[in-house]
């Protein structure tokens, strides 16, 4: 089924023919195939009518059949019809084909007569990309591709998943109602066992009533791990007054059956939210939508899950990944490399397959080239090993419609390697005692500060996050009634050469520790490296490094108001270095100030030498340069912990607890 649960926004015109009428209202509720006969029917009349031609290449374009629209579009156009756009989409179904010189032709005409600069920019990067194409073809490829025969019919067979020795997919091989978009049975979910790439063909199932529904598209399924979780798309049924959107519902196998699937809070009304995939721990699902706010037709984004089955609000990949075009089927392999299928990127026609690796804290995009991609569609990678798996095409040669296949890499270089760093998060007292701190967010950031993934640690106070080579990161940890940290980790230096290792996947763990400081009146923390010079108080550059920490302590803490407190050694007198000490004390509360707290969270208190912590001369009368220093600090004390409002925020997160929370478990 080639519309796989895609919607577009196609334009409308007024028609004045019934014969017209009745076909313009087929295009407009989507019913893509029916527009198609009846189209045919006026332009059989007049092959040359610029009109009917317009809406038989659109409706072939909209229900992703691009191949069959080339004629059509050679010979669309009319009044209320933009022709660049027509000659735009006509050069894509010119590259479809395998046409790639007539179409770079075409792209570059119009991106020198486009009436738009969009529409020129669009134009250059359509013929950019075909330029890509041809270059792609001088590199080598070590993927292998086959059809996987036994399971494809002359219908669809499309988004393969495998878990457990089973191979689950989507297909429209069901005698159902047709669906009027594509002319084609709506489709279902379906499973067989599997040794890898061996199916054994006797055992095709349609997963069980409930999951699969009759008259509406059921497909596009994920799972957890460990297969208890199942997340999966369902929509397009067709009917004016129904469900024109694609939805994500949300599945859990309970007592040995899956519990009735429930519409989880990531989705959004009249968007098509569809082809969800589980990062490989389980904790972020990714999945594609044309809601509003995205760079073009569709985007990629993700949510994470916590250990209670709640979403976060989704987040989009941004314009590395995402483009006017259309970015979906996304996929997180085991060594974290996102696999996405796109239109948008130069690729052959169609969809095909992209992959995006981390360098250096830096993501590039890579088209897989031929033979994993075609002029064809091409999408729905899974690995259920580092060097093999499957994949969809509705490629020339296959059994039908979609058809899934699979591949192997030969890359006699491949060699897979993982990053984790692993840690534990403490609390400490007043008294320095420390203790595992359990229920504590740890969040993970890049270089960039951008959020990579969250983890709420369980009573073990353990925290697991996937990190790559060569890159800086930075953690923060919460709990109620400690103070947020920040704490810088690096894995520069630390990563081993992949030719060096004999395993196809090797796996390193680093080890780290986050401990937290209880949040208490009256608690004081000394600020290392605050220095100032001789019988000076300006800010140093060393010390607004130091003094720039504490901007951050007070942001992350918006409820704590501090004391900043300055401590001299006994050095001069006693007037001298208290007056020293308030000038200092009130020259680094100026310089947070400065940079964004609220003066009533702050209070300058100088203390001269009245508080030493360490003896400032030994017991023989000597001095002792050692004891000095510790004396000579700067120090914060929380004097208030204020109740500060929490920010209202839309809850789009996905409460496992009310919808199963009646199962018994």
């Amino acid at each position: 089924m080639r519309l796989r649960f895609l919607l577009w926004i196609v334009p409308v015109f007024l028609v004045a023919c019934s014969a017209e009428k009745k076909a313009q209202k087929a295009f407009v509720f989507g019913k893509y195939q029916n527009s198609i006969d009846l189209f045919k029917k006026i332009q059989a009349k007049n092959p040359n009518n610029g009109k009917a031609n317009y809406f038989i290449a659109e409706s072939y374009r909209l229900s992703n059949r691009v191949k069959e629209s080339e004629a059509y579009y050679a010979k669309a156009g009319g009044k209320g019809i933009d022709k660049d756009t027509v000659q735009y989409y006509y050069a894509e179904a010119l590259k479809a084909n395998g046409k790639y010189a007539e179409a770079k032709e075409v792209m570059n005409k119009l991106a020198a007569s486009a009436a738009t600069p969009a529409m020129k920019d669009l134009a250059k990067a359509g013929a950019d990309g075909i330029a890509y194409v041809e270059q792609l073809e001088t590199k080598t490829n070590y993927y292998k591709i086959k059809n996987l025969e036994l399971i494809n019919t002359p219908s669809s067979e499309y988004s393969p998943v495998f878990l457990n020795n089973e191979l689950y997919f989507t297909s429209s091989r069901g005698k159902d109602r047709i669906y009027e978009a594509t002319g084609t049975p709506f489709t279902d979910i379906y499973k067989v066992a599997s040794r890898g790439a061996n199916v054994d063909v006797a055992t095709v199932a349609p997963l069980p009533t409930g999951i699969n529904s009759e008259s509406i598209n059921d497909g596009c399924i994920t799972f957890s791990p460990d297969g208890k979780t199942m997340v999966f798309a369902k929509g397009n049924n067709g009917k004016r007054k129904g469900t024109l959107d694609v939805d994500l519902y949300i599945s859990r196998f309970r007592n040995n059956v899956w519990t009735d699937p429930v519409m989880i809070n990531i989705n959004q009304p009249e968007s098509w939210d569809s082809s969800p995939a589980f990062s490989p721990d389980g904790r972020t699902l990714y999945f594609a939508s044309n809601r509003k706010g995205g760079y073009g037709g569709d985007d990629i984004y993700s949510a994470q899950m916590d250990s209670r089955g709640r979403f976060s609000k989704p987040r989009n990949l941004g314009p590395e990944i995402n483009t006017p075009g259309n970015e979906l089927f996304p996929y997180m392999a085991e060594d974290m490399k996102l696999y996405f299928a796109s239109d948008g990127h130069p690729g052959y026609g169609g969809l095909d397959v992209f992959v995006v690796k981390r360098v250096n804290g830096k993501n590039s995009i890579e088209n897989l080239g031929q033979p994993i991609n075609s002029t064809g569609d091409d999408f729905g990678m899974f690995l259920f090993k580092p060097d093999r798996g499957f994949m969809t095409s509705n490629r020339e040669g296959g059994k039908g419609d979609d058809d899934i296949y699979t591949f192997v890499n030969e890359d006699p270089n491949l060699k897979v390697v993982n990053y984790y760093l692993q840690g534990i998060t403490y609390g400490k007292d007043k008294e320095e005692k420390v203790q595992i701190l359990p229920n504590t967010k740890v969040t993970v950031l890049d270089g960039k500060g951008e959020v990579m993934q969250d983890f709420v640690t369980g009573n073990d106070g353990k925290f697991l996050f996937r990190v790559y080579e060569n890159e800086d990161y930075t953690l923060t940890g919460t709990s109620d009634g400690y103070l947020m940290k920040r704490q810088t980790y690096t894995t520069r230096g630390r990563s081993v050469d992949p030719m060096s290792l004999k395993e196809l996947l090797t796996t390193i763990t680093f080890d780290t520790t986050l401990v937290l400081d209880k949040t208490e009146t009256g608690r004081s923390f000394v600020l290392d490296n605050i220095y100032y010079n001789f019988a000076r108080w300006e800010i140093r550059q060393d010390a607004a490094v130091e003094l720039d920490k504490l901007v951050q302590l007070l942001i992350d803490n918006p409820e704590i108001k501090i004391e900043l407190g300055s401590h001299t050694d006994s050095v001069d007198t006693e007037s001298y270095n208290l007056d020293l000490s308030q000038k200092r004390a009130n020259s680094a509360v100026s310089y947070i100030i400065q940079h964004g707290i609220a003066p009533d969270r702050l209070v300058a208190k100088g203390y001269g030498e009245s508080k030493p912590i360490a003896r400032n001369t030994n017991p023989d009368g000597t001095d002792n340069p050692v004891g000095r220093q510790k004396n000579r600090r700067t120090e914060f004390k929380i004097l208030e912990i204020r109740a500060v409002p929490k920010t209202l925020e839309t809850d789009d997160s996905f409460d496992e607890d009310k919808y199963f929370k009646s199962d018994g478990n």
